[in-house]
């Protein structure tokens, strides 16, 4: 018995033969390979279409924007799978990227979905300011974060989202959704009682919605460059393993309150 809805048998991605490999249409040999940019056949892989100048440009940044940022949780787990399985280097890139979730960089499309949502309702209605206070209500009400606003560290402004906004703009891309962004930020402190500052993922979602990347395909960005810095790690961490390092620090940093056998005293560190 076949499970799941009644789809057709086919793709449109890509298919071969003897003489030739067919990519969204054109010729990865003759047509692809040496003649457009990997920013340029993510955007094709995706979707179906060449981007043009602007669409690349803004594709690029949000890719460099969000590769990397320092020993965060997707980057220690790689690092320590590697130092365990050290013949494994896809399987320590699979445990970092396992990690992209609701707070390590999935949070972009939650908030390309927010963004989206705002934008279609705020179309019909005429009024934005209206649906950003009826939405971060809802939101509140069902206990949902409003995603893609504060940050543990960049607390007053996120300088990534600055300049993703300014590429924007000097690209001409600059649209309803990054106005949505800013609208949003300007009400919370009256919304939620507090100022946030809009971070690097929602200005990822909103700059690549306004460039007319696809919505449902927004969360494979910030794995896609992760995955970059994912490798330039696991090379150091083969030249210059700190791994194990990392696991001590870990060990050593956790009190055990669990209950102990009379006489038993944990080691410290």
């Amino acid at each position: 018995m076949r499970i799941g809805s009644a789809a057709e048998a086919k793709s449109g991605i890509s298919a071969s033969n003897p003489d030739m490999i067919v990519v969204r249409g054109h010729d990865l040999s003759k047509g692809l390979i040496g003649h457009i940019s990997f920013t340029d056949h993510v955007w094709l892989l995706i979707t179906g279409l060449a981007p043009d100048e602007s669409q690349r440009r803004v594709l690029d940044a949000t890719l460099v924007a969000i590769a990397e940022h320092g020993l965060v949780p997707s980057v220690v787990a790689a690092r320590m799978t590697l130092a365990a399985a050290p013949e494994a280097l896809q399987g320590a890139v699979a445990a970092g990227i396992l990690g992209c979730g609701s707070v390590i960089l999935g949070s972009s499309q939650a908030a390309g979905d927010f963004f989206h949502e705002i934008a279609e309702a705020a179309k019909a209605s005429g009024d934005m300011d209206g649906t950003i206070r009826e939405t971060v209500t809802r939101y509140r009400a069902a206990k949902r974060a409003i995603p893609g606003y504060g940050h543990p560290l960049h607390k007053g402004g996120d300088a990534r989202a600055a300049r993703l906004f300014e590429v924007a703009a000097e690209a001409g891309l600059s649209g309803e959704h990054i106005k949505v962004a800013r609208a949003v930020e300007a009400l919370l402190p009256e919304l939620i009682g507090k100022a946030l500052a809009l971070n690097v993922s929602a200005a990822i979602p909103a700059v690549l919605l306004d460039a007319g990347f696809p919505v449902k395909a927004l969360k494979g960005i910030p794995i896609l460059a992760r995955t970059a810095s994912l490798v330039g790690h696991l090379l150091e961490e083969q030249l210059r393993p700190i791994g194990f390092i990392m696991a001590h620090e870990a060990s050593s940093a956790i009190t055990y309150d669990g209950t102990s056998p009379e006489g038993f005293v944990a080691n410290e560190g």
